[in-house]
């Protein structure tokens, strides 16, 4: 059965209208977690998993900048393009949770190197930057001026212009950040500025633990019968020209198998399954992934990574919103013995020439 790859995905409503169907609701809640030891022994008991169910945090966009914060109030605002112009240079302004939470500035190049940037430019003040960014006071003096800004450039040595950046919406984004990190009234706060002590404002949570299995060992042989149960399981395409399944071997004896699926012309829908003692079965994941995420149908009836990759024990997934990269959404998962788990999750929902996906979900990943 032939199918196309649905990539207007209904998170980068920007970009193009969103697939003929109902909207789902917003990220689903997956089922908690199951302890992986009744199945699996764990090399060190002694490692804690906090089982958290991974609630990644929303995106928003405030005229020409979006903004988003992670599960631990840790929040980043980044510029994009106008409707009409391809940004030269971005800047994003982050800030930490908790009384003392920093904020920190950085530039960046979407479509290739810049001059090394020395001033930030706002209306008719000038603000020095070390490269392409900085942090604490100085960081924070910008943010607090990105309030009122009227005009904003980058400028380089000798007062050359780099680029320039949209002011419209930095003001709101801004207020965003200050309301989710329990700032608003606070003599904390970057906008929303008021009288209340710095004490008065919450602390970070603690980063959820997740203790992971490492990719380790030999992978399992991928027989003839195992390929042809994988296909029929997934609905896949067949033939895949050029593709072949990616099987990783993980330290608790199963093998973790990537198998194209479908493909488009800048996405692959890796089917997941996982193999023990001869047997495949799909991969049980502990959040939505790839084009799950993003609200798309993948027409795939196994949990799926789009674009996936292993790399230093993590499981990567791309899924692009378009061929330039510039919004979709990444994740990273790790093996617990059981399922696979959310470690990670970066955005960006708007096609707007800024790949600078923002952070709405971590998890620290403990291995042992």
């Amino acid at each position: 059965m032939k199918r196309m790859i649905v990539a207007t995905m209904l998170l980068l409503g920007a970009c193009s209208s969103p697939p003929d169907r109902a909207a789902p609701a917003a990220t689903p809640t997956p089922t908690p977690t199951p302890s992986a030891s009744a199945s699996t022994p764990r090399a060190d008991a002694s490692i804690v998993d906090d089982r958290a169910v991974p609630a990644p945090g929303a995106q928003k966009t405030f005229r020409d900048w979006t903004v988003a914060c992670d599960n631990v109030r840790r929040c980043a605002m980044t510029s994009l393009g106008t409707e009409s112009d391809f940004p030269r240079v971005t800047m994003r302004v982050t800030r930490g949770a908790g009384p003392a939470g920093v904020v920190e500035i950085a530039l960046d190049a979407p479509q290739g190197d810049i001059p090394a940037p020395a001033t930030v430019l706002i209306d008719d003040r000038r603000f020095a930057v070390a490269g392409n960014g900085l942090s604490g006071d100085a960081a924070a003096a910008i943010a607090r001026a990105l309030a009122n800004a009227r005009s904003i450039a980058v400028l380089g040595a000798g007062n050359a212009r780099i680029g320039t950046i949209s002011p419209a919406g930095a003001s709101a984004a801004l207020r965003y950040i200050d309301a989710q990190q329990g700032r608003a009234g606070n003599v904390t706060a970057l906008v929303a500025r008021g009288e209340g002590a710095a004490a008065t404002v919450p602390p970070a949570p603690p980063l959820p633990r997740i203790h992971a299995v490492a990719f380790a060992g030999t992978p399992a042989p991928i027989t003839p019968a195992l390929l042809r149960s994988m296909m029929r399981t997934g609905q896949c395409d067949t033939p895949m020209a050029g593709q072949t399944p990616r099987a990783h071997a993980l330290a608790d004896g199963a093998t973790l198998v990537l198998l194209p699926c479908s493909s488009g012309a800048y996405n692959e829908i890796d089917a997941l399954f996982v193999i023990r003692d001869g047997k495949a079965q799909p991969a049980q994941v502990d959040a939505p992934s790839g084009f799950e995420e993003t609200g798309a149908d993948s027409r795939t009836p196994v949990h799926s990574v789009i674009n996936g990759d292993v790399e230093g024990g993590v499981l990567h997934s791309f899924a692009k919103g378009r061929g330039l990269g510039d919004c979709g959404v990444m994740q990273d998962f790790v093996w617990d013995g059981a399922r696979l788990r959310l470690a990670e999750q970066r955005a960006m929902g708007e096609c707007r020439g800024n790949p600078d996906y923002l952070t709405v979900w971590r998890a620290r990943i403990e291995r042992g």
